[in-house]
């Protein structure tokens, strides 16, 4: 699918598809952004030399699973940035590759599947943007991305709330599995958002011919951006931590259980041992054994081992063992 958006230099505003390229091209002040959403590789290539793209450039957005990155090539700027089409408050989202070839007067984005940012601003807001300059639709595409992600973390601060509830009152082996699946998840978030986040301190640290610093206007909307990812890789090793502490103090709470049930066995253990030593002992069956004749030797041992197991028993509770 190829969507197109067009602003005349009398500030025209034209929606549509492939058909506006030629307009374009016969209105020198005019400014172009076109979305090419799940076109085939081919086709995609064809647009992109049409504007004369670097075969760099193009190869970069192609590979799969290419990691975030900005490069400056002579005609233009590009962008690739790992977009969602999809984000749940348990952390459960699928990526996607947005790529965005930012010229002087165009923007094209290419992308498989539904964005939602680039879909919030194929609107009146595009529009606007547009009208300023093609980089502000970039910025601003980046911006409401970043703002997705944001709503989720935030969705998924309340998951992770209810979950260390959920582990201080009745700790167990799937809710333990669950934080270190979270914890997996936030690794790999955490790593996108310091791509994301490296790309923005470029745009701040370096001049860009097609995002120039010198526009205040453009560096807000890059400040802009670039605070949003901050907070976002922020968020993500915030949360990254509470769930290694999470599975630390499981860890810790199942330790002090295992000890407090192995100082009662051991308590067990040390009242029965002289106990059973004395029971070895009268069972022995030797014949000269005086004790075995006296009239009340049976009694004086059964007294001598209560004797020894209440006083063991007395000395354990009194240095607080059990």
């Amino acid at each position: 699918m190829i969507r197109t958006l067009m602003v005349d230099a009398e500030g025209q505003i034209l929606a549509g598809g492939e058909e506006l390229l030629a307009r374009w091209r016969e209105l020198p002040d005019s400014r172009l952004w076109i979305d090419l959403q799940g076109e085939s590789m081919d086709r995609e290539r064809d647009m992109l030399e049409a504007f004369d793209c670097h075969p760099m450039a193009i190869d970069d957005a192609h590979r799969e699973r290419h990691p975030p990155k900005i490069e400056e090539f002579e005609g233009h700027t590009l962008i690739l940035y790992r977009g969602i089409s999809s984000f749940g408050a348990d952390l459960n989202y699928r990526p996607q590759q947005v790529a965005l070839f930012l010229g002087e007067r165009f923007l094209l984005t290419l992308h498989p599947g539904r964005a939602q940012s680039i879909d919030r601003l194929l609107a009146p807001e595009g529009a606007t943007l547009l009208q300023q300059s093609p980089e502000h639709v970039a910025l601003k595409i980046m911006y409401h991305s970043a703002g997705y992600y944001l709503d989720s973390l935030l969705e998924f601060e309340n998951t992770l709330s209810d979950l260390e509830d959920a582990l201080l009152v009745n700790g167990s082996d799937v809710l333990m599995r669950q934080v270190i699946g979270y914890r997996s998840l936030l690794v790999k978030m955490r790593r996108v958002f310091n791509y994301h986040l490296g790309i923005t301190q470029e745009l701040t640290a370096y001049d860009y011919s097609h995002l120039p610093r010198h526009v205040s206007e453009t560096l807000h909307a890059i400040n802009d951006v670039h605070e949003r990812f901050e907070r976002l890789l922020t968020l993500t090793q915030m949360y990254y931590d509470i769930c290694g502490d999470l599975v630390d103090g499981h860890i810790s709470l199942s330790s002090h259980q295992l000890n407090i049930t192995m100082r009662i066995l051991t308590v067990i253990t040390a009242v029965f041992v002289p106990l059973t030593f004395i029971a070895g002992i009268y069972g022995m069956n030797f014949v000269h054994m005086p004790e075995l004749a006296h009239p009340y030797g049976y009694f004086a041992v059964l007294g001598l081992m209560l004797g020894i197991g209440t006083g063991l028993i007395w000395l354990f509770r009194r240095k607080g063992w059990f």
